[in-house]
């Protein structure tokens, strides 16, 4: 059964795709980036929601590792920010999609959500072929 929230999750997403694609690409408007249904989406994937997860050396809701937290703090460095962030941060999902949104500022300006899933799954340098089925399963998370 389809209810409102599901209504609108649909028509963001879809509003995304440029005419006549088949892919969702970028978003082309001047205001502010939604982020929030790729987040949910990579969060459902990534921990079902536990922001307790453990897998290795990825941890919290978003599965982040020691070299993503130390890139976010290079990034805040490099802009002349005194925040920093800790390992312990990427338990708090808050914090999470602080740093996701922080890496996407620096990698993926454009705001491209195929770009960005793939890039939260094989990092700066990622292949199509390695973060293929990482990028469909969060597709459908987000649908």
């Amino acid at each position: 059964m389809i209810n409102t929230k599901h209504i609108i999750l649909i028509l963001s997403i879809l509003s995304l795709l440029p005419l006549g694609a088949g892919a969702i690409t970028k978003a082309t408007t001047s205001e502010p980036f939604d982020w929030s249904s790729v987040m949910d989406a990579i969060i459902l994937v990534e921990s079902e929601g536990n922001s307790k997860a453990v897998a290795g050396k990825s941890v919290g809701p978003m599965q982040i590792t020691p070299i993503a937290v130390r890139e976010c703090n290079n990034i805040l460095e490099k802009r002349g920010s005194k925040k920093r962030y800790t390992l312990d941060d990427r338990f708090d999902k808050t914090k999470s999609k602080e740093m996701f949104l922080l890496i996407q500022s620096k990698y993926n300006p454009t705001n491209d959500i195929e770009k960005a899933i793939r890039l939260w799954n094989g990092g700066p340098k990622y292949s199509l072929r390695a973060t293929e089925r990482y990028y469909k399963m969060v597709l459908r998370r987000m649908k």
